[in-house]
């Protein structure tokens, strides 16, 4: 196995330039978020992207979720910003809620099925937050399972994944799994939910009362 073990009280960017380095040679890096553990390729690597959907078994037709080191980082990749997404940001970033954003130019299309829309969060985990950081930009984040199998919580949970040799773990212990990010686009007049998870509905309309 390929293992790097961090403080997830503790880790920051240059605690994972070998992960980020991994991920610039076109490999895969499983590590913790706020939910479970995911799965995290360079989005602009078709071949790295390609080899993420083959590795977990995953339909090409299913786009990729991300995950940014900050609200920042997400703006940096342009297109549409409305003050309800900004609204939205501020009250749940950091956490489990994404946001629907057009898709950046540099982003292969593998990542989005051909949507042009990515559903990104800067998630409630320091460690994934880290990873971000080093890479310099947001990363894929599809949970670290084959596809049919639970997701894992913890570096001990991933199963045969573990053992393949493209893949690095940074295991920064146990995750709190229960529900995935609510999935929200509020590019538009009015927003609207595309999946439901850990954020309430109702709490994310009243959060953009006023």
């Amino acid at each position: 196995m390929n293992v790097v073990t961090v403080d997830p009280a503790q880790c920051r960017g240059d605690d994972l330039r070998a992960a980020a380095d991994w991920l610039r040679a076109g490999r895969v890096v499983a590590f913790p978020t706020d939910t479970f553990y995911g799965l995290a390729v360079d989005p602009t690597s078709a071949a790295a992207v390609r080899a993420l959907f083959a590795l977990k078994g995953r339909s090409p037709q299913a786009a990729l979720p991300l995950v940014a080191a900050s609200t920042a980082q997400v703006r940096q990749l342009g297109g549409v910003w409305s003050p309800a997404m900004s609204a939205l940001a501020e009250a749940f970033w950091p956490g489990p809620l994404s946001l629907v954003c057009d898709a950046p130019a540099q982003f292969v299309m593998e990542v989005h099925a051909g949507r042009s829309t990515v559903a990104i969060r800067v998630p409630d985990h320091l460690v994934a937050r880290a990873l971000a950081d080093a890479w310099g930009g947001p990363l894929t984040a599809t949970s670290a399972n084959r596809t049919g199998e639970p997701p894992a919580s913890s570096a001990d949970l991933l199963n045969d994944l573990a053992s393949e040799s493209s893949v690095l773990i940074v295991d920064g212990g146990a995750t709190p799994g229960g529900l995935p990010s609510t999935i929200v686009d509020a590019r538009g007049a009015q927003p609207a939910l595309v999946r439901a998870g850990a954020v309430a509905w109702d709490r994310v309309l009243e959060s953009l009362k006023g």
